[in-house]
């Protein structure tokens, strides 16, 4: 299973990105595909989740600010980053929880990341 990430870039604080985030592969069903940050000399922390029926997870630090989506066909998943903050700049990466075939335990799979830089 890979996972390509796209999106991220350079903004002024205030401002918005969205990422996307395709997996492909030996997909039989995503349990649930989400978005996690490292930022310099921190450990890696979840952002947002959406499991494969729509329920979500955010981190407390971007609640009302982040909403993250999912296309089931298409094996996508975005996150609109609004009102972003100095302290949001990190690489982000995508991650997705996966069955590969019907017998198949799940499995957690992660993209290259993506850099996101908020400029004050």
């Amino acid at each position: 299973v890979q996972l390509q990430a796209s999106g991220g870039g350079l903004v002024q604080a205030g401002g918005s990105l969205r990422l996307s985030c395709a997996a492909s592969g030996s997909i039989f069903v995503i349990a649930t595909m989400g978005w996690y940050r490292q930022a310099p000399g921190k450990q890696r922390e979840l952002v947002a989740s959406v499991t494969i029926d729509a329920t979500t997870n955010y981190a407390d630090s971007v609640k009302g600010r982040f909403f993250i989506s999912r296309d089931n066909a298409k094996n996508t998943v975005h996150l609109q980053m609004n009102s972003l903050k100095v302290e949001d700049t990190a690489v982000y990466f995508c991650n997705a929880v996966v069955k590969t075939s019907v017998e198949a335990l799940l499995r957690s799979f992660w993209g290259q990341g993506t850099l996101v830089t908020v400029s004050s």
